[in-house]
């Protein structure tokens, strides 16, 4: 009998261990959505980490950046390959242009559909053509295909995105992601059509701390400002600045950064008086006019009525927040808790592959309870997949008061395959509560933190370091504390304003400017826009007359920037509802050049270089974000001796069956 129990569970092991190990002997993980660990293949002919180099030319004219990325491609070894390389980009980035630089050769890259952009590809692939594709996987997380990089080539892949820069609480804050890091799939068995970046390979570290994916990463910055800057820093690396004068700089990476490409570029600084780079901007484009309202909004004042409040903590325990990000999650919860006041209600759900709650309906913000939520927090240090939206859904369904004001707070890393479903459910819930979304790490997947606010009508906060923490943690005692500027408007007086983004104006909730971006039909040189709104019991109003708009170099970027919010609205944060706009994404994008989940960069260059167009196809590696360990990735490759063990359970089944066969026979 215990014979037999045995050979069972031993069939069962062999069953799991067997399809774990087919699983992870796909040639590129199209058959999964779970990262890997990278193991090279041993084979010397072949370059398996084609991308040498990546630098970021990034210009700050006011509050605009403009970004150009050149990534350096050579083909080192002695066979043909076709390179694919997944990395990140900033969440408002408006990409619109790519380019080809094989030798003196320039190919500029055309917009196109997705399908056909693809297509075009595979049949420059086919024909032997060098060729690039680039399109966008998320927001914030795009693909670069290259077909036919022959043996000795050395090719420039330059792209082009701008965004707009908004402070808060006084400080600009430019950041450039570097790293993509691993997502998790709830389905490892089954492929998404636009999620198959999820497979990408991951290189660890070596014994002495190197990382044998890590590109060579550099950044450059150039600074110009109207007002003297002050208080510039990079929160990540170590750079060197050189002042022009006090209102220019160049900043570049110090030569220490030998390893820059595991982390965000994070570069912050205030203006002179802390002043804020309002007013209004404009520029003409064929037959449209373009304008961007920044508006400085009235000091806080303390509210006449404040509802009582009741937070439900969403806190990621999956395995890539492990070590550091769990850490410094526990740091945060634990200031954040202590902030409560008596009167406030609170609960703690801790989610990963299932959830676990702290108590089963909210509890008062009592010393003995604060106390037990931290003692169970103490238990969880990092492991299982991240089922996001799941745990979300178990905090909207808790029991609440409802002359309570409910603010759900998520604090993750953001590393899950979830971010349209988690919207939808977000913006399904906003009559009961808002959210606030915290990010976790050195290179946190900003896109979903800063999205799961949007859609929630809260805000967002990144904790990079440890040393962080107190400031996050008052910041957002601020903001949830601070009465609201509501019922803003932006209207024309003797123009008229029209595709205005965002359509409705969302409440203030702390100091910070009032942006929109819209269009203006006007004839008179007296004509401008006016923004009101109520604070308190006072009724707030600015006028901006169109005359006193700034028309500089600045301002050419308008057009694609307001389509790139728009794009936000239509696409980014449209849910399940996102094919309803189909139409209207393509017309958009198409129009003004830019990249979104409905259309690519393809560009091809003529001249046959593989005329067998036999390659290989490789997937570039990447080194795990800095904070960020090996647990991280939901599998990794079987070793011999656990290969051999397998083979044993196997031949061991196959012996148990064709005995249970004879004794049925006989």
């Amino acid at each position: 009998m215990y014979r037999i129990i045995l050979l069972f569970i031993g069939c069962g092991l062999a069953v799991l261990l067997s399809t774990a190990h087919a699983e992870l002997g796909c040639d590129d993980c199209a058959q999964t959505l779970t990262p890997r660990l990278w193991i090279p293949d041993g084979d010397p002919a072949l370059d398996q980490l084609p991308l040498k180099s990546s630098h970021a030319e990034v210009r700050i004219n006011g509050p605009i950046a403009q970004v150009t990325v050149t990534q350096h491609y050579r083909n080192a070894g002695t066979r043909p390959i076709n390179a694919r390389y997944v990395f990140p980009g900033s969440t408002r980035a408006a990409v619109h242009g790519l380019t080809i630089k094989i030798g003196e050769r320039v190919i500029k890259a055309k917009i196109k559909e997705k399908q056909q952009a693809k297509q075009d590809f595979e049949t420059a692939k086919a024909q032997g053509k060098r060729a690039s594709l680039l399109e966008q996987q998320r927001p914030n997380v795009f693909m670069m295909e290259t077909a036919n990089l022959m043996p000795g080539d050395d090719i420039e892949l330059e792209l082009i995105y701008s965004e707009l820069l908004v402070p808060e609480q006084g400080i600009y804050q430019f950041v450039y992601p570097t790293v993509v890091g691993p997502r998790y799939g709830s389905d490892p068995f089954q492929v998404a059509t636009d999620a198959a970046w999820l497979a990408n390979p991951y290189a660890a570290n070596s014994q002495d701390g190197s990382n044998p994916a890590a590109t060579q990463t550099s950044i450059k910055v150039t600074l110009d400002s109207p007002i003297a800057v002050k208080d510039l820093i990079s929160t990540q690396h170590k750079i060197q600045t050189d002042w022009r004068d006090a209102k220019s700089a160049q900043i570049t990476l110090a030569s220490s950064e030998t390893e820059a490409g595991n982390r965000d570029f994070i570069l912050k600084f205030r203006l002179q008086g802390n002043q804020i780079m309002s007013g209004l901007m404009t520029y003409s484009q064929g037959d449209e006019n373009f304008f961007l309202a920044m508006v400085q909004p009235p000091q806080r004042v303390n509210a006449e009525q404040i509802m009582r409040r009741e937070y439900i903590f969403v806190l990621d325990v999956s395995g890539s927040m492990h070590g550091f990000p769990l850490d410094t999650a526990k740091t945060l919860m634990r200031r954040l808790l202590s902030d409560l006041k008596p009167h406030e209600t609170f609960n703690i759900l801790f989610f990963s592959g299932g959830s676990e709650v702290f108590s089963p309906t909210p509890v008062p913000a009592s010393p003995a309870n604060i106390q037990n939520a931290l003692a169970s927090l103490n238990n969880y240090a990092g492991g299982g997949g991240t089922e996001l939206v799941n745990a979300l859904q178990t905090a909207y369904a808790m029991p609440r008061n409802q002359e309570t004001a409910r603010s759900v707070v998520v604090a993750t890393d953001g590393y899950v395959n979830a971010e349209r479903d988690a919207y939808d459910l977000i913006g399904k819930n906003l009559n009961a509560s808002n959210l606030f979304a915290f990010g976790i790490g050195s290179s946190v997947n900003r896109y979903l933190i800063e999205s799961m606010a949007q859609a929630g009508a809260g805000e967002s906060f990144v904790v990079t370091q440890q040393n962080q923490v107190a400031d996050v943690s008052a910041r957002f005692r601020r903001y949830v504390e601070s009465p609201l500027l509501s019922n803003i408007r932006l209207q024309g007086d003797g123009v008229e304003l029209y595709d205005m983004e965002p359509v409705e104006i969302p409440l203030l909730l702390a100091e910070r400017p009032i942006v929109v971006f819209g269009k203006y039909r006007t004839e008179s040189d007296s004509a401008g826009l006016v923004l009101s709104g109520t604070a308190a019991s006072d009724i707030y109003t600015v006028a901006l007359p169109l005359r006193e708009a700034q028309h500089d170099n600045r301002a050419e970027l308008l057009p694609v920037l307001w389509a790139r919010h728009r794009l936000m609205r239509l696409s980014d944060w449209a849910g399940n509802e996102v094919e309803l706009h189909r139409t209207a994404i393509v017309d958009l994008a198409l129009k003004y050049s830019l990249l979104s989940r409905y259309t690519s960069f393809i560009a091809v260059d003529e001249v046959i270089a593989n005329p067998d167009s036999q390659a290989k196809n490789v997937q570039q590696a990447l080194p795990l974000p800095q904070g960020v360990e090996v647990s991280a990735l939901a599998s990794t490759p079987m070793p011999e001796p656990e290969l051999a063990i397998l083979i044993l359970l196997l031949l061991a089944c196959y012996g148990y069956e064709r005995w249970l066969k004879d004794q049925a026979d006989a």
